[in-house]
């Protein structure tokens, strides 16, 4: 369960995360975290929250989006904003490290999904981009489907490839 200044570690994607607020302090309502990355830090593909508004302030560096068809390059003070069902990506767009103050709203499981994709990359069970390997990902986004899902193919098609997966996975999600 999530607190806040826990900080979690990615050793593949170069993500730092230290919770600020979580879902259980705001009654579901915000999750809020500081996010560090690495100069090669990015988060590990194209996505889609469905239901969340996910909000960038750049503190610190520099941090490149991509969002739906547009390229964005956020520097300290910028704020990119992400509605729900916005494509996206991120990355640090410079030579040192990033900061930014990340805020998801609502919550929902973010924060569990967040621990779950660390504990996936310590465990060596996440691929060189950081994405979970095959049939960690089936699990992965059938437990996550209101938080996150590809960028493409819709939705419907990805849960419909990935539900049988899922049922012949032999090794469990991690536990958070």
């Amino acid at each position: 369960m999530a607190h806040i200044g826990q900080t979690l570690d990615n050793p593949v994607s170069g993500e730092t995360i230290t919770f600020v607020s979580t879902a259980a302090e705001t009654d579901g309502e915000l999750l809020a975290f500081d996010l560090e990355l690495t100069p090669d830090g990015k988060v590990p593909g194209l996505h889609v929250h469905p239901e969340q508004t996910e909000c960038f302030r750049v503190v610190e560096g520099t941090m490149t989006f991509k969002l739906g068809r547009k390229t964005i390059v956020a520097q300290a003070g910028d704020i990119v904003t992400v509605p729900p069902g916005a494509a996206h990506k991120f990355a640090n767009g410079g030579e040192t490290v990033a900061r930014a103050r990340v805020e998801v709203r609502p919550a929902l499981q973010m924060a569990e999904l967040l621990e779950t994709a660390v504990r996936l990359a310590e465990e060596g069970r996440t691929l060189p981009s950081g994405m979970p390997r095959p049939l960690a990902l089936a699990q992965f986004t059938r437990r996550f489907r209101r938080e996150v899902r590809g960028a493409f193919p819709p939705a419907w098609v990805q849960q419909a490839t990935m539900a049988p997966l899922a049922l012949i996975a032999r090794k469990p999600l991690p536990a958070v």
